[in-house]
Parts: structure tokens; C-alpha cells; sequence
């Protein structure tokens, strides 16, 4: 399966780029920047991926995402669906975290000043003995959560982009925009389940395929289930509902 193949690619790129980029993912810079009213790089690439998600769904998490490739290499080992109340604790976290930057930049006068390359100046994350501890600590949460809880237990428990990026996601379908999703012709499914064994995420794809409604907060688009489907029920789709269309597999 070529596509598979490239994906893991692209997030085996990501993963070993992560000591250069990791302070552009930062929650933890963003509550820095807050406390001087700096708009720094995380921040700037948080508003860009709830953007991306309009169009692109969840995509980032399934085909660029650093954790990716980290969590999934876990499925062997840990081969069990995350429980789905897991899910919550996300956006309990992400509301915390929301209410401290809010916070901390009412403290500080509002956001007056951008600086890209706040805490960054070198441009690469990974500069100083100390950001190698706070590197490996990220890397262990999310090899140590996929281990014990199940499939990609990291982006359904912590993942502080996960949020954005739903939020993003149901605002482009509720305003009817054209988005990336996944479509099912439900007539053509046999039940065989290839799609639930082969879904990182731990969904319960063939429920959603044989409803013919194949949106779910948690799917990351990584097209395992439309690779995998001897029929070819699922497929990608482009557009503003989620039946599928003649000539609209990727």
C-alpha cells in the first residue's frame, strides 16, 4: 500500500525533525509569550493548523504530526482501542490551559508585540542541555500513553492540538465549507471489519461505514481503512457532505 508507505514516511520525517521544531509546538511557549504579551512561533502555528483543519480536517494527525509514527510503532505492542471516555481529558486540559494564556495576557496588557522566534533565537529548539530533558520528557509521554492505554492514547488523552483542530473541523462543516473527509457507499460493505483491526485511532470504522456517516472527532484521515477495505466502501472525499461521489477517491 504506497500511500501507507509515504505516510509513515512523512511523520518518520517529522519525528526526526522534532529537536528543530518542537518549540513551534509548544503549549508551554505560548503561556511564556502570554506572561510578556508576545505573540511567539507556537502560537502563530496554532491559529495556522485550526485553519488548515477547516480544509483539511484532522490531516495534520494522521500524515505530519511528530507523535504520529512514535504511537503507531506502539500497535504491535499495545494492539487495543483507547476507551472512548479518554477522549475527554483533552479538552479538559486544553480549557485549563486556555484560561492560564487568557489570563497571563490580561496580566500583561493584552498582546502587543510578535516575535516569531521568541525563546527560539538559535531557530532550532533542541540548543541547550536542559530543552534535551524537556525533548525526551515528550517522547516518553507520548511512547509510555500508546503502551499503556492503547492506540495513539496520546492524541485521545494530552494532545494539546487535537482541540483546535475538531473545533476547526466543525466549524468549516457547520458553515457548509468544502473540507477533506472520508466517504462510504454502505451497500457495498460485508461486515469484515478490516477497516476497525487496520484503524490507529482505535475507531469502530465499520459501524461508520455501514451507517454511511463516516465523521468522527477522532479520525486523523490517515486512510488505513479506505487502504485496507477489500471493497472499496471508503473512500476520500472533498467536499461539503460526507457522501461519497463518482470519481472522488484519492
Amino acid at each position: 500500500m504506497k500511500r501507507q508507505k509515504v505516510r509513515r514516511l512523512f511523520t518518520l520525517l517529522t519525528l526526526l525533525l522534532f529537536p528543530i521544531v518542537m518549540n513551534y509546538l509548544s503549549p508551554y511557549l505560548i503561556v511564556m509569550g502570554a506572561t510578556e504579551g508576545i505573540i511567539n512561533g507556537s502560537f502563530v502555528v496554532f491559529i495556522l493548523l485550526f485553519l488548515a483543519a477547516m480544509v483539511f480536517g484532522r490531516g495534520y494527525c494522521g500524515w505530519v504530526c511528530p507523535a504520529a509514527f512514535l504511537q503507531e510503532a506502539c500497535i504491535p505492542i499495545k494492539d487495543k482501542p483507547v476507551n472512548k471516555r479518554y477522549d475527554k481529558i483533552k479538552y479538559i486540559i486544553w480549557v485549563a490551559w486556555l484560561g492560564i494564556i487568557a489570563t497571563f495576557a490580561i496580566k500583561a496588557g493584552g498582546y502587543t508585540k510578535i516575535d516569531f522566534l521568541y525563546m527560539t533565537e538559535n531557530v532550532i529548539s533542541i540548543d541547550s542541555p536542559v530543552k534535551y530533558i524537556i525533548y525526551y520528557g515528550v517522547l516518553m509521554i507520548f511512547l509510555a500513553l500508546p503502551l499503556l492505554a492503547g492506540r495513539r492514547a496520546g492524541c485521545h488523552t494530552v494532545c494539546w492540538m487535537a482541540p483546535y483542530m475538531v473545533i476547526g473541523n466543525k466549524l468549516s462543516r457547520g458553515l457548509k465549507l468544502p473540507s477533506l473527509q472520508l466517504a462510504a457507499e454502505k451497500e457495498q460493505c460485508i461486515g469484515c471489519r478490516q477497516c476497525d483491526k487496520k484503524c490507529p485511532m482505535g475507531l469502530e470504522v465499520s459501524t461508520m461505514a455501514a451507517a454511511g456517516a463516516m465523521y468522527n472527532n477522532e479520525c486523523v484521515l490517515c486512510g488505513e481503512c479506505v487502504d485496507v477495505c477489500p471493497k472499496g466502501v471508503i473512500q476520500y472525499n472533498f467536499g461539503t457532505t460526507i457522501k461519497a461521489k463518482a470519481g472522488a477517491k484519492l
